[in-house]
């Protein structure tokens, strides 16, 4: 019977996974953003000095939008459909890498269904901002 308990407890667990998770948003951003922006996301990465457009200051986006965090702006160019012309082509878009598993990520008052990678990645920017 305990270990009935155990099973089910750790199903039920598993099963009530967060919406969002800011530790593997920081893995996702440092395998694919800080090339760019850098690792500490202040727009400094290795191949900043090469770009036309420098990326931006990622710590800084709730500040610059009047203490709000612009949640469907950044979703939008992760995904592409917001396109940042930078290096003369638009900004890598990761809509296909970060596609997967739908959740709701409510931000807000509003509710966004986006990809858990995707919500995850934003989690991580919300979490590093000054």
């Amino acid at each position: 019977m305990r270990g009935v308990l155990l099973v089910l407890r750790c199903l039920a667990w598993a099963g009530a996974a967060p919406a969002q998770d800011a530790l593997t948003g920081r893995a996702l951003f440092l395998h694919y953003c800080a090339t760019c922006h850098g690792e500490a996301a202040e727009g400094n990465g290795s191949m900043a000095p090469v770009l036309l457009v420098q990326p931006k200051d990622l710590t800084a986006l709730a500040a610059e939008n009047g203490g709000a965090f612009p949640v469907e702006r950044v979703v939008a160019r992760i995904d592409g459909r917001d396109a940042l012309v930078s290096h003369g082509s638009p900004m890598p878009v990761y809509a296909e890498v970060m596609a997967g598993e739908l959740v709701e990520m409510e931000i807000g008052g509003a509710t966004l269904t986006i990809s858990r990678r995707i919500a995850d990645l934003v989690a991580y920017l919300m979490e590093i901002q000054k």
